[in-house]
């Protein structure tokens, strides 16, 4: 396994970053390809406003990004805390099982537990084992709270 730095997305990321949402979205979720710069203009929305949400990126040397993790940070009111949601979580084809996405969730982790949000909560699809895997095998448990959704 070669080393591999997570970090804070910049701006110098963009270009790259950019490439790898569009993997995301398009060929691992099979979504149609968002609009001619609405990517570009959350990512720097992103960058820009830290204390709405913030993304991680894998970054191979020499600068070459494998993955990102996406974090939207809100309010928990039963705790007066602020809570993030983990909406994003993804590596390259090309390096999985090399431990990167394990990594990128644990960087969220730490930067929650570092800012004392009170949680951070994620969804998977039911057929989704890998992840679930993953996700068992940090400790994480399933929610009790079911999850609801309106267009």
């Amino acid at each position: 396994m070669e080393n591999v730095n997570i970090r804070i997305a910049t701006k110098q990321d963009i270009p790259q970053l950019l490439e790898l949402m569009d993997q995301y979205i398009v060929d691992f979720y099979k979504c149609p390809r968002p609009s001619e710069g609405s990517v570009e203009k959350l990512v720097n929305h992103l960058i820009e406003n830290p204390y709405e949400g913030i993304q991680f990126v894998a970054e191979k040397e020499p600068h070459q990004l494998v993955g990102f993790s996406t974090l939207y940070f809100t309010f928990n009111t039963l705790e007066a805390k602020r809570m993030a949601f983990l909406y994003d979580l993804f590596v390259t084809p090309e390096v999985r099982g090399q431990k990167i996405g394990e990594q990128l969730l644990q960087t969220c982790i730490s930067f929650i537990r570092k800012k004392g949000y009170s949680h951070m909560i994620w969804e998977t699809a039911h057929d989704n084992l890998a992840a679930q895997a993953l996700y068992d095998k940090i400790g994480a448990r399933k929610a009790v709270w079911l999850n609801y959704e309106i267009s």
